[in-house]
């Protein structure tokens, strides 16, 4: 039987192996879901709510096993492993408490006597995942989901089995119907199929571009809906009245969370020339100090993934080098075992290279001057990327009226890096995806808004 093997990145040693589902498990775990789904749609929303806070608890209560598994089989710092887990129960009580109340029916005044928009579940939903964040990936489309009424499917990352099991492992402690939520050990090749059975109604993926373009393909040849998050190049504009020690600070902290491995990290850094020179020291000697080792120690960045993601990024590295960039600081592969790569910043980056063209999932920066606001605001939406983007500056007025109105992207924030929040919609434009997930928007994706006439 195929197996899947995980491997420590921190390490370079085996963890375990994981035995994959056959095409025949995989049709019996549909045939089930959907039977799941026939009685468990009829649910009343206190039920679901139960259950929902339950997993909340059950995640808290096991927050350092599952963080323990994530930073053994992706590498991410123990610490902000345990924060993921914590953010997950966030969102599991926030789905918990306003469910409800994001898919009440609305009434509208129609010429009938009585008219209305319903939200109903719509049935299985296939989420097929990445690596990056294993857990919060899954919940913040899996809480909404199952308190609409589906049920759900995931097809994780194969470098992640372990953390995927044990996400299904919450959701049967905290007493949700068997086959509710069902954990998947497969390779990418046989997400088609899933698609195509009738059954499944609908898929949701977070991943890069040609990932989604490839499940999205799929989808729309057995016209199934679908929600895709997928990468960005997100621009942080530094302006000429920013309070700079305070965005140098929150430049390195979102550059390199993650290990740089976040669709939501800060990729590009376009400051105006009057404080380049002066940003680009405080920045380089943040980068510089932040400390990089063993991800269960207190460090600022463990290894990337796999050593093939840690060759891309430090090819893209050398591309740039070769097309005029410059090394401020790192872009060399250090000795020893791990995928460790370290803290980078690439200067006078220009249009046609790597690090300015394309998203770089790991720990390299690209500082870009402009001459001024107008020319950052230009600068920053030069991308075929629009999932996240900041300004810093200390005119808030100015601040807002560029976030909202200026900046092509879904996710805009001032003085502030970006994050993603229960209570508001997370997604992307342009290349960056399609759909939004969190807040009612998110929950309100995999439901049929049904028009109820009654005259």
């Amino acid at each position: 039987m195929e197996k899947i093997q995980t491997v420590n990145p921190a390490t370079d040693k085996e963890l375990s192996l994981f035995t994959k589902h056959t095409r025949e498990e995989v049709d019996f775990i549909i045939d089930k879901a959907d039977q799941t789904y026939q009685n468990y749609r009829k649910s009343q929303f206190d039920e679901r709510s139960f259950m929902m806070k339950n997993a909340a608890n059950i995640l808290e209560e096991r927050k350092a096993k599952y963080a323990e598994t994530m930073t053994l089989e992706m590498g991410k710092t123990y610490k902000s492993a345990v924060a993921e887990v914590e953010k997950c129960a966030w969102v599991c009580r926030y789905y918990a408490e306003n469910a409800e109340k994001f898919l009440a029916d609305e009434i509208v005044d129609t010429d009938a006597s009585k008219s209305m928009i319903s939200y109903r579940p719509i049935g299985i939903v296939l989420a097929v995942m990445p690596w990056n964040y294993p857990m919060w990936q899954v919940f913040r489309f899996a809480a909404p989901a199952l308190m609409a009424g589906n049920v759900c499917l995931l097809k994780h990352a194969s470098n992640v089995p372990q953390s995927a099991l044990y996400i299904e492992e919450v959701f049967r402690d905290a007493g949700f119907p068997e086959f509710a939520f069902t954990t998947l050990l497969m390779d990418s090749s046989g997400v088609e199929s899933i698609l195509k059975n009738k059954k499944v109604k609908a898929a949701t993926l977070t991943g890069s571009g040609p990932a989604g373009s490839a499940v999205a393909s799929a989808a729309s040849k057995y016209i199934k809906h679908t929600v895709l998050e997928l990468g960005g190049s997100d621009p942080y504009l530094v302006l000429h009245d920013a309070d700079l020690e305070h965005a140098a600070e929150q430049c390195k902290t979102s550059r390199l969370l993650n290990a740089g491995q976040s669709c939501i990290g800060a990729k590009r850094f376009i400051v105006v020339e009057k404080v380049y020179d002066e940003f680009l020291a405080l920045f380089a000697a943040k980068m510089k100090s932040a400390k990089m080792g063993d991800p269960m120690e207190d460090v600022d960045l463990g290894p990337m993934a796999r050593h093939d993601l840690r060759d891309e990024v430090h090819n893209q590295v050398l591309d740039s080098i070769k097309n005029g960039a410059e090394v401020l600081i790192g872009g060399q592969i250090p000795d020893g075992d791990g995928a460790y790569y370290p803290p980078t910043i690439l200067t006078n980056v220009q249009p046609g290279m790597p690090a300015y063209e394309d998203e770089i999932f790991g720990p390299v920066a690209s500082v870009i001057m402009a001459t001024d606001e107008d020319d950052a605001i230009r600068i920053a939406n030069d991308t075929d990327f629009g999932l996240g983007a900041c300004v810093f500056t200390k005119d808030l007025e100015r601040g807002e009226r560029i976030a909202k109105d200026e900046l092509e992207a879904g996710c805009c924030f001032v003085n502030q890096y970006v994050k993603s929040d229960p209570r508001l919609p997370f997604g992307g434009i342009k290349t960056s995806g399609v759909g939004r997930e969190l807040s009612y928007y998110g929950i309100r994706e995999f439901v049929n808004v049904k028009s109820v006439y009654i005259k």
